[in-house]
């Protein structure tokens, strides 16, 4: 029976790409599904054959953290999550009574969407693209900087930090329930509560790459990377000799500006000094223009990673989780050098699973060059990005969100069957 899914979801490729991914394996199984997003998101919305709307309300609301460098995650709270959670609620609400809706996919990084689900009584999931946001027992936090406890001081001090992380994460809590007090709905105890009484929390990560967690609250499950190819990219044309067999490096950073242009000269400068072929992506944040490449790289603004991956022996990045999973996918070692947001966490994960090396984007030329080496020459590297690479293929082909996204719907419609029973028979 085919349903009606409403996907809100964050800007940016790193948000919009897997919730359209999402969507069109929802639309294989038969289902309709439109959005709900920001107006910059239309155009790649509409172009994939869904229907489209956009946030009508301007948030208002009093910013907890400080805006100064260090305190990403808590500027994120007030300005993504938890800030414009009862705008981003109002406007989902108004389009919940504009077309049937059978359920909610929302992003995490509009977590307010769901607000609108519970008032309504329409089922919804979260979606996390990346390291879940929720803190799990056994796991460090989010930029924590630990590695998954070997020993009882490691977990006391993993244990220590999550408790930190849930502790900040609720001096939000007042502007949560800010946001439900305006739908009419009860306060929560805690922020968590916002992730836990969801139908599902879904983990849109390879549960082989993340560390494993002591247990998972009942509602949350791992789906699996949702990978797509990006919609901006160019065609592609190898630039190495035909028949040479020296190694290959891709080069990417983010999409978004994190200022790595000097980060990506040294890495292309470092493929210079070696034995070695390489093409560096650019991306829409950066103009080839100001970078300058040895005979030995190719610069090009954008190319199709799938059909690169199929032709290099490495990847190096700033440690996006999409980046990062699709390389592991193809079997693919990665240096990973992170500059912010998720990707020290993303890196800890690769050097833990031993696929790939990590270093700090001031790293030299030397040093760069130094790693690519060892991911060349340490056969050891391939073998774990491999390893996990058949993990995520798996995972990618059971396209387990959808199954997920069906069985909520089910369960709440065979709930309004059987409370339509019990008022029947209490009557008779």
């Amino acid at each position: 029976m085919p349903y009606h899914f409403l996907i809100a979801s964050g800007g940016g490729p790193s948000h919009l790409g897997p919730t359209l991914t999402a969507a069109r394996q929802l639309r294989d199984r038969g289902h309709g599904v439109r959005f709900l997003a920001r107006e910059d998101a239309r155009a790649a919305v509409e172009a994939a054959g869904f229907g489209f709307a956009t946030w009508q309300r301007t948030p208002s609301f009093t910013p907890i953290a400080p805006a100064r460098e260090g305190e990403s995650l808590g500027q994120a709270y007030d300005h993504l999550l938890f800030g414009p959670a009862a705008a981003r609620a109002a406007d989902t609400r108004d389009e919940i009574d504009r077309t049937a809706t059978d359920a909610l996919l929302v992003d995490t990084i509009v977590i307010g969407t769901a607000l609108a689900a519970e008032a309504t009584g329409i089922p919804c999931a979260l979606l996390s693209p990346t390291i879940s946001l929720r803190p799990l027992p056994g796991v460090p936090p989010l930029q924590s900087g630990l590695g998954p406890p070997r020993t009882s001081e490691e977990r006391a001090e993993v244990d220590a930090a999550n408790s930190r992380f849930a502790a900040v994460m609720n001096e939000w809590l007042p502007m949560l329930n800010e946001a439900r007090a305006s739908l009419g709905l009860a306060p929560f105890d805690h922020v968590l509560d916002l992730f836990d009484r969801s139908a599902r929390h879904l983990l849109a990560i390879s549960a082989a790459f993340d560390f494993a967690a002591d247990g998972l609250p009942e509602n949350m499950r791992y789906v699996g990377p949702l990978l797509d190819n990006s919609d901006w990219t160019r065609p592609w044309t190898a630039p190495w000799p035909d028949g040479s067999d020296r190694p290959r490096a891709l080069v990417s950073f983010s999409t978004t500006d994190q200022k790595q242009t000097d980060a990506l000269q040294r890495t292309v400068n470092a493929i210079g000094r070696i034995e070695m072929h390489g093409v560096a992506t650019t991306g829409p944040a950066l103009e080839a223009a100001k970078l300058h490449a040895p005979n030995n790289v190719a610069l090009l603004p954008s190319a199709p990673h799938d059909a690169v991956m199929k032709e290099v022996s490495l990847v190096v990045t700033h440690g996006g989780h999409g980046t990062v999973s699709r390389a592991l996918w193809h079997g693919l070692p990665l240096l990973v050098m992170p500059m912010g947001r998720d990707q020290d966490d993303i890196a800890l994960r690769v050097e833990f699973h031993g696929a790939g090396l990590t270093l700090p984007p001031t790293a030299s030329e030397t040093e760069i060059a130094a790693a690519l080496n060892r991911l060349i020459g340490e056969p050891h590297f391939r073998v774990a990005a491999r390893r996990l690479g058949d993990s995520i293929a798996s995972e990618i082909n059971a396209a387990h969100l959808v199954g997920e996204m069906e069985e909520i719907v089910e369960s709440h419609q065979d709930g309004l069957s059987d409370c339509k029973t019990h008022r029947g028979v209490a009557r008779d």
